[in-house]
């Protein structure tokens, strides 16, 4: 199934039903009143988080989405059918935004949460709401109004613990089949990896943790370049990234200035992805003599200046990468999980689609 991850809806809540203008017409009973009854409430439109959808890709095939319009009012004192509420399934780490505006709507985070994203209309009033003392037989009703109608922008950003971050070949892709269940493309071109992937690192029985492979960055990214900046959203729900560099060059300098330009365009799309947890990850280290190894890592954690762990790793051999998986896991149980908000710094570019993607 194709990954998508952004998409555009039309929604229209139901309409309330009208009310009744109607008066009381049996035999012997003369002169009976009004007895017109209230119309229904139009349907609502809500948003419903499911965890078996992982992607938007539904939403390109069915874009327009209406809910049910209350009943009119009746006779007899009769009040008409609200329409039943109407729940559109999305995956759980959709934010949702109104297309027209860029109002923010709210954020899924959770199986089964709700959204309210469209109210139904308000019913309107029989005649026999008017009666009174001096008005006994009122011809006067209200009609039900008509439901909210919006364009959504949906946006699904991965719900995962742990993010891997690099430039393309880096390893990124290896690293989460070394580890988990995922199997990713691997190859030896750069960009093999188009769309995320999610695998789930289990460490032991009931402890686990879920990470997220994204598209490699290139310098550039910030101002369009590459794939990997479409995808960066999808690490700012994670608690810990995973910078991972590629090492078997053997060139310090090299090196250096691919870790350097990762951080840089990290820094640019949003500064608060950048000052999250981070670690060093070193690898191929397979393709590093072992005489030179530790060498190597010194001086590379020097020229960086860098002050959080470090770790040397070969995903291909899977080298130090049960270690690396259980550091994390320790880092997930110690560190308290908070609930990420969203980053106004990355808002989407609602008007950034193509027509014919609307």
């Amino acid at each position: 199934m194709k990954f998508v991850d952004e998409a555009f809806v039309h929604i229209q809540a139901g309409k309330g039903g009208d009310g009744c203008l109607s008066f009381r017409r049996e035999k012997c009973i003369p002169l009976g009143g009004p007895n017109g009854g209230d119309g229904g409430d139009g349907g609502n439109i809500y948003l419903e988080g499911d965890l078996g959808l992982n992607t938007l890709i539904d939403f390109r095939f069915q874009q327009h989405y209406k809910a049910k319009n209350g009943q009119p009012g009746m006779g007899s004192h009769c009040t008409g059918k609200s329409a039943e509420d109407f729940y559109i399934k999305v995956p759980v780490g959709t934010t949702v935004y109104d297309a027209d505006t860029a109002e923010f709507m709210g954020d899924i985070v959770k199986a089964g949460q709700t959204l309210l994203v469209a109210k139904g209309g308000l019913h309107g009033l029989g005649n026999l709401r008017f009666k009174t003392s001096t008005n006994r037989a009122p011809r006067k009703i209200t009609k039900g109004r008509l439901g909210e109608k919006r364009r959504l922008k949906l946006e699904l950003k991965l719900l995962a613990d742990v993010g891997l971050l690099g430039l393309p070949n880096a390893g990124k892709s290896t690293l989460i089949r070394a580890v988990s269940a995922a199997t990713p493309k691997v190859a030896d071109y750069p960009f093999t990896t188009l769309y995320p992937n999610l695998g789930v690192v289990k460490i032991s029985s009931g402890q686990s943790f879920v990470m997220a492979d994204i598209p490699g960055l290139i310098e550039g990214a910030a101002e369009g370049a590459g794939l990997g900046l479409r995808f960066l959203k999808h690490l700012t729900r994670t608690r810990l990234l995973l910078h991972i560099i590629d090492i078997s060059s053997l060139e310090v300098d090299e090196i250096v200035m691919q870790a350097r330009a990762i951080q840089n365009e990290l820094i640019k799309y949003s500064p608060k992805l950048a000052a999250q947890d981070r670690w060093l990850v070193l690898n191929k280290i397979d393709t590093v003599p072992h005489e030179m190894l530790e060498t190597l890592t010194n001086t590379v954690v020097e020229q960086l200046d860098w002050k959080g762990p470090v770790y040397a790793i070969s995903g291909a051999e899977r080298v130090n990468t049960e270690r690396l998986s259980q550091q994390i896991m320790h880092y997930l149980n110690t560190v308290p999980k908070v609930e990420i908000p969203v980053d106004d710094s990355i808002m989407p570019d609602l008007f950034g689609v193509a027509s014919g993607d609307n």
